[in-house]
């Protein structure tokens, strides 16, 4: 959705991140676009609702294969609404990128 465009992440976000090491204070949303479909190699979403949106601006096959959920066929969970969903879900997203790219190296 486009309700967060040019904004900041969570605060929240901010914060876990930045426990980890991380500073993703400068990063700002926006919407994934049909060229974004040519100019990356893969795009990792979070959750179907996601998946389907992006799938949705896919012309061929070829764009709709790069199209993937970060965990494979599990959706991270948003944790808006529960403070205490942040670091699991932290972590969640560490260990799926970790996956990829052990995978991508073989």
């Amino acid at each position: 959705g486009n309700w967060h465009v040019g904004e900041p992440p969570d605060r929240r976000s901010v914060a876990i991140a930045k426990k980890y090491g991380l500073d993703i204070s400068g990063q700002r949303c926006r919407l994934i676009t049909e060229k974004d479909l040519d100019a990356f190699d893969r795009i990792y979403v979070m959750d179907r609702s996601n998946l389907n949106d992006v799938l949705s601006l896919a012309k061929n096959d070829g764009q709709r294969h790069k199209v993937r959920l970060l965990l494979g066929d599990e959706i991270v969970p948003d944790p808006y609404y529960d403070n205490s969903l942040f670091d699991p879900v932290y972590q969640m997203i560490e260990n799926g990128c970790k996956k990829i790219i052990e995978a991508e190296q073989c």
